[in-house]
């Protein structure tokens, strides 16, 4: 079992596609199961060619769920740690905090456009621990 961790700047999706591919070196068939150790942040797969996938989702999740601040947020009583936590405990729920991916001889099985994503759903930096384990023949 690994950790990868990944450092982000603030909300957004980040990916970490390669570091858990290089975690597979000299692995056979099996499954790879990533699990995000936070509440405020989840894992998804998602399109990795053509950057405004990424901004679309992102504007996405800040217009379904708003910082608590927002009037439309009025309803919620969890904001001891600042207008974007419950927000982000919100998103994290709406979306996963673990993937499954099958492997084939040491290799991703991901479709031709898929790549491996943190989304952070915080507005400070965080660092963000993803535990990885495989499981194989």
């Amino acid at each position: 079992m690994n950790v990868v961790t990944i450092s982000t700047t603030g909300p957004g999706l980040y990916e970490f596609t390669d570091d858990v591919a290089g975690l597979l070196h000299g692995k056979g068939d099996g499954l790879l199961t990533l699990f995000c150790q936070h509440t405020s942040a989840s894992l998804t797969i998602q399109e990795n060619a053509d950057p405004d996938v990424i901004r679309d989702l992102q504007a996405f999740f800040e217009r379904l769920v708003p910082h608590a601040n927002d009037p439309s947020m009025s309803f919620l009583r969890h904001r001891t740690e600042g207008p974007d936590d419950m927000p982000a405990h919100i998103k994290s729920a709406l979306t996963q905090v673990n993937l499954s991916i099958p492997v084939q001889n040491g290799r991703l099985l991901l479709g031709t456009w898929q790549g491996i994503y943190l989304f952070e759903h915080r507005d400070a930096p965080h660092r963000r621990r993803v535990v990885v384990h495989f499981a194989g023949d």
